[in-house]
């Protein structure tokens, strides 16, 4: 057994010697009444929920066996052969698989999820997805105290935890100045760094690639995840450069490894590739590091979205760094100088080689042209009888296009899969059903991998899938009472079909929610019934707080 399962297990020991309940400002069915429906009086009745016959993969990576499970309010009471139990709901599950509800550690979910509309985390439940860690790349709101109300307002179909973001701190600290903080500055983020933490953030994420994170140095990293590191917290980052932009994506994750090394804190490096065709067959070296880092005894661990295809903002992507500097106005400001725009053109047409070229390239979503969404770069060029390079500096003045970037080798996606540091995420963001044309993994990342890559390519086993989606993410970011099928354990369960679990999203209708969940149980509440959504929300907010 792997030294991460004996930690994971012994953490869920302590949990139940200690008796650690949810906190009482916590939704709870225990404490609303049974979702399976009241027992009519004078029925007696040992859970609320019993799951019969099901083939049991626990999380740990074992394989699987069987086990009936029974729930009382939002924890699992009980498991092994329940013969002559009885519940308010008996789940038949012959032929199913039953796993931990899966947790996704990097997604764009929590603006979505604090809206009325899309609240319900549909496209989330449908992977089997019941916790998120939100807020990463470094992006998302400083205060996030005023984020959990906003998510609580509607109620949320899913848990949150959430982690601390640096771009955002840094930006409201310093702007987007391109140079080191001063003293006062430095002190200032640390502040809002500890509090964060006081009040159960379970670490920090950092876009080091992105304005502003780009511009600060190790030196900042080390001192923030100082403070991280005391609180037990993680350290996601997008990495400096995924490619060749500047450092190269082999000294990038160093540079996480290092940051992990004077720290002591986890590192993460987050959604792993190896992006155009310079740096293709770096996985290799990158996993021999990683693995040379672990054996020093450093907690190094990466996440992974199961596609080829990577996903973020045509300024983002093909802007350079320098003519961000400052914000949009100042942006601007270069743009109408002849010299400057000059300049900014030809950092575009470097960085749309860098990508691959403008064939590899699709449009998300574009609102000033949104005729345009769905469509390959290198065809609107062509139709439009414009170079591609003056074509996106044209659209970069009236917006901000998203694009789909198919730029990563399938050998680099299966060689960084297969490591057993590696967690499952989607890095999905989450729009109006219908909305543009976001990249697939918004609704497919977890159910891709099981029939891609466990049943088709057999590249996994499926107990080492579901681990990479439960109790490995549990470990990593400190989520003591789940990831695991164990007496005293959340009760968030997924029961699901193997035979017919499957993505349906793709890059042309990525507005397709996945097949083959039958049971989804988020906080012992069922969200997904007989293969279709309840409408109720159970999701809470989580915390890494001890006592909560």
């Amino acid at each position: 057994m792997h030294l991460h399962f004996l930690l994971v297990l012994l953490t869920s020991g302590v949990l139940l010697m200690t008796g650690a309940v949810p906190s009482p400002n916590r939704t709870d069915p225990a404490q609303t009444g049974s979702i399976a429906g009241d027992a009519p009086d004078g029925d007696a009745y040992n859970y609320d929920i019993l799951i019969r016959n099901g083939r049991v993969i626990d999380g740990t990576g074992n394989p699987w066996h069987p086990a009936d499970i029974g729930i009382t309010g939002n924890r699992i009471a009980a498991m092994g052969r329940l013969t002559d139990a009885s519940a308010r709901r008996v789940i038949d599950a012959s032929g199913l698989v039953v796993t931990p509800g899966f947790i996704d550690p990097h997604t764009h979910a929590a603006g979505g999820l604090a809206t009325e509309e899309l609240s319900h985390a549909r496209p989330l439940l449908s992977q089997g997805v019941t916790t998120i860690l939100a807020n990463p790349d470094g992006g998302g709101p400083v205060d996030l105290e005023a984020q959990r109300r906003d998510l609580l307002e509607h109620g949320i179909g899913v848990h949150v935890g959430q982690l601390i973001p640096h771009g955002a701190i840094r930006r409201e600290v310093m702007g987007t100045a391109n140079r080191h903080a001063e003293h006062a500055e430095l002190e200032r983020m640390k502040a809002l760094v500890r509090q964060s933490m006081e009040n159960g953030a379970f670490g920090l994420s950092t876009g080091i690639f992105y304005v502003p994170g780009s511009f600060a140095p190790i030196e900042e990293y080390i001192e923030l995840n100082r403070i991280v590191a005391e609180f037990g917290g993680a350290h996601q980052s997008h990495i400096r450069d995924e490619s060749d932009y500047t450092v190269g994506v082999v000294s990038a994750v160093d540079e996480i490894i290092e940051i992990t090394r004077q720290t002591g804190v986890t590192g993460i490096v987050t959604h792993i590739k190896a992006l155009g065709p310079a740096v293709w067959g770096a996985s290799d070296e990158i996993n021999r590091n990683i693995a040379r880092a672990r054996s020093e005894g450093l907690p190094v661990f990466t996440d992974q979205y199961p596609y080829a295809a990577s996903a973020t903002s045509m300024m983002a992507s093909l802007v350079p760094a320098w003519a961000r500097e400052g914000g949009n106005e100042v942006f601007h400001r270069r743009l109408a100088d002849p010299a400057g725009r000059e300049r900014i053109l030809q950092g575009i047409t470097e960085n749309l080689e860098r990508r691959g070229g403008p064939e590899r390239l699709q449009y998300r979503r574009f609102r000033p042209d949104p005729g345009v969404e769905g469509r390959i770069l290198a065809d609107v060029a062509a139709e439009r009888n414009v170079p591609p390079e003056q074509l996106i500096l044209s659209q970069i003045e009236i917006g901000n296009a998203g694009l789909v970037s198919f730029n990563m080798h399938n050998d680099d996606v299966r060689a960084f899969m297969t490591q057993p540091w590696n967690m499952t995420s989607s890095d999905g963001g989450y729009v109006p059903f219908g909305q543009g044309v976001p990249h697939p993994r918004n609704y497919g990342s977890f159910p891709r991998k099981i029939r891609k890559y466990v049943f088709e390519e057999e590249l996994i086993t499926l107990e080492d899938a579901v681990r990479s989606m439960t109790s490995l993410t549990a470990g990593v970011f400190g989520l003591h009472d789940r990831g695991l099928l164990r007496p005293g354990m959340i009760a968030d369960i997924v029961v699901f079909d193997p035979d017919t679990i499957t993505d349906r999203a793709t890059y042309r209708e990525p507005h397709q929610y996945s097949e083959g969940m039958v049971y989804v149980i988020v906080n012992g509440g069922l969200a997904i019934d007989g293969g279709e959504f309840t409408g109720d929300l159970f999701g809470v907010i989580i915390d890494k707080r001890p006592d909560l």
